[in-house]
């Protein structure tokens, strides 16, 4: 593995952890030549479903391309980045539990909104008004008081 500060290839593991759920293996690196630490992870490869756009157009899923827009509505939000990643395992273990060839990016949106609602409601709010292009103040009006609505409590049996 090579250093991400100085290019060299030689890098030791100090450190080896797997996430919770058995998927992910986190593993702290340090360079032979600068003494720098990293970090990477280990992940299984699964091919996920195509994704087709609004447009028509299909495209292969991209990760990085999901963590961006989900981090773009957590900016400056108290939400750790295990807990986005732990999010975005739980969208893809549904994509790969369809096992579907396609998937409209509508689905994918859906899934990204369930989500932010779980991790941080401002964030969910935010999301939602790029992705469902509200149109003026009643729609995000709507959109907060569907995150305010009480749950219904379970009664103990």
């Amino acid at each position: 593995m090579r250093c991400p500060f100085c290019g060299h290839d030689e890098t030791q593991v100090v450190d080896t952890r797997e996430n919770e759920e058995g998927d992910t293996v986190r593993r702290r690196r340090r360079c032979g030549r600068c003494d720098k630490r990293f970090t990477t992870y280990e992940r299984i490869e699964l091919m996920l479903p195509w994704v087709v756009k609004k447009n028509g157009s299909r495209v292969e899923y991209d990760r990085e391309k999901l963590k961006a827009s989900m981090l773009l509505a957590l900016r400056k939000r108290p939400v750790t980045s295990e807990a986005v990643d732990a999010a975005i395992a739980r969208i893809e273990e549904k994509l790969r539990q369809n096992a579907e060839r396609e998937v409209p990016s509508e689905r994918i949106g859906e899934l990204v909104m369930r989500e932010l609602k779980k991790l941080d409601k401002v964030a969910y709010v935010r999301f939602a008004s790029v992705y469902r292009n509200f149109a003026d103040v009643d729609e995000f009006s709507e959109a907060i008081r569907e995150v305010k609505r009480p749950r219904p409590r379970r009664t103990p049996r």
